[in-house]
């Protein structure tokens, strides 16, 4: 399974001046966690980092500080995740099949949701990582007053990883790029081309590291791992 990691971003909600996957928790950058996840998954067999090129020398350090067995290739991202997802399916290695997307922001991630949403990919043709929600969702209008009230059994938080088949999701990309559509994860393109997407049960901790409350709780989450003997 081939593993794309957008990494362009700043830390602006993080109220960082840097790129926050270098901002660092236990000692260890936020990439850094991830990384090894994917390293210690079964299924994981090349992995993409796109960024900018000013962190390049700092991801660098990063991939010789854990020297990883897994092959990762940096990759120049775009100004949006879209456009870095775009950049990232083409420098696939040739011959590749299916491919799952995970935010580098997600560094609690397990080995075992990479290998869940890799064996769960070779039965559809897309699918994302995503949770149930527990609380109830107000849908609001301009003037933040109540239009509705969904029923939140039908609702669940996306994640990810989200896998796809390379084929599709490439034509699902050409197809936005030529249309226009900004999309704030690649199962939306899959939806807006009519294509299926399949949910695969994800991870509470799973959490998306954007404020610093986000990164006292992975702290705190790590912290628990650690001492059950987790490293993940």
């Amino acid at each position: 399974m081939h593993l794309l990691i957008p990494a362009a971003g700043m830390g602006k909600r993080m109220g960082s001046d840097r790129n926050k996957l270098l901002l660092t928790v236990l000692g260890d950058p936020l990439i850094a966690w991830t990384l090894r996840a994917a390293e210690s998954s079964e299924q994981v067999e090349w992995i993409g980092i796109m960024g900018q090129p000013t962190d390049f020398p700092a991801f660098e350090q990063i991939l010789h500080d854990l020297a990883l067995q897994t092959p990762v290739q940096l990759i120049v991202g775009g100004e949006t995740r879209q456009e870095s997802v775009y950049n990232g399916l083409q420098a696939l290695p040739e011959g590749a099949e299916r491919v799952l997307v995970h935010d580098g922001a997600r560094c609690l991630a397990t080995a075992e949701l990479f290998d869940r949403c890799a064996t769960a990919l070779e039965q559809c043709p897309g699918l994302i990582a995503a949770i149930p929600v527990k609380d109830t969702i107000k849908v609001v209008d301009a003037n933040r007053v109540i239009q509705d009230t969904p029923n939140r059994a039908n609702l669940w938080a996306a994640q990810t990883p989200q896998g796809f088949e390379v084929a599709k999701i490439k034509a699902c990309h050409d197809k936005g790029r030529q249309l226009g559509w900004e999309v704030t994860d690649d199962a939306a393109l899959f939806e807006k081309c009519q294509l299926p997407v399949t949910i695969v049960p994800g991870e509470e901790t799973n959490i998306k590291v954007t404020t610093p409350i986000d990164l006292a709780i992975a702290e705190l989450i790590l912290r628990q791992r650690q001492t059950s003997g987790d490293r993940n």
